[in-house]
């Protein structure tokens, strides 16, 4: 899995120092260097632009990788709404997505992200595009509130499906979430009001349709 990493990284991930810069600043102020992998970004990057998305919730900022990717696939009128835990982290995305020249376009929501989720559903708030990286506990709660605030059609992608391949190869190392994923893909595979499938690209991602 890792050498198939390596190589999708390799062949179609064109060096960008804007994202470079975001995991040197990472990895300065001591965060885990745990953002999407260089071909995982590019595919949020492409998923958002093709379903022609305007309004888009990331749960989980870190650093801000994701962020810019997202953002990136958004036109010049689109909003990305990100959701944060440790002010800290949402300060340091926030710069980042500045100096990418998304200031603009991005607005964050510190604290528990159930609470703001929450909060998000009850100001009426609609996404078409949801991006769910944050504490794998949390990851079926997260996606039902998703799918209350989400507009027809709109996706849900969510990053670590595969738990390093765990969920999958018998002889892989077990993660603390590896049971945790496999009930969220059983759950989003089978679920009345989605169309899901597993892309198997840096640690695994379920795109997830919200039926119409």
């Amino acid at each position: 899995m890792k050498q198939i990493n390596m190589y999708l990284d390799s062949l179609f991930y064109d060096q960008d120092p804007v994202l470079e810069e975001v995991l040197t600043s990472i990895k300065e102020n001591g965060m885990r260097n745990i953002s999407v992998s260089p071909a995982s970004g590019k595919l949020l990057t492409m998923l958002v632009s093709l379903s022609g998305a305007n309004n888009v919730l990331e749960i989980g900022a870190l650093g801000g990788y994701s962020g810019i990717c997202l953002a990136k696939g958004i036109g010049a009128e689109g909003k990305l709404t990100s959701l944060e835990l440790d002010e800290n982290f949402a300060k340091l995305a926030y710069s980042n997505l500045s100096k990418a020249g998304f200031g603009e376009q991005v607005s964050y929501m510190t604290g528990a992200a159930l609470q703001s989720l929450e909060k998000l559903v009850e100001d009426q708030k609609r996404f078409d595009f949801f991006f769910i990286d944050a504490d794998k506990e949390n990851y079926e709660n997260y996606l039902q509130v998703c799918i209350r605030l989400a507009e027809s059609g709109a996706l849900i992608v969510a990053d670590n499906v595969l738990a390093g391949g765990s969920v999958a190869d018998e002889e892989a190392q077990l993660k603390r979430h590896t049971e945790i994923m496999k009930k969220f893909n059983e759950m989003v595979a089978n679920h009345p009001q989605l169309e899901t499938i597993l892309v198997p690209i840096g640690d695994g991602m379920t795109v997830s349709r919200v039926k119409k």
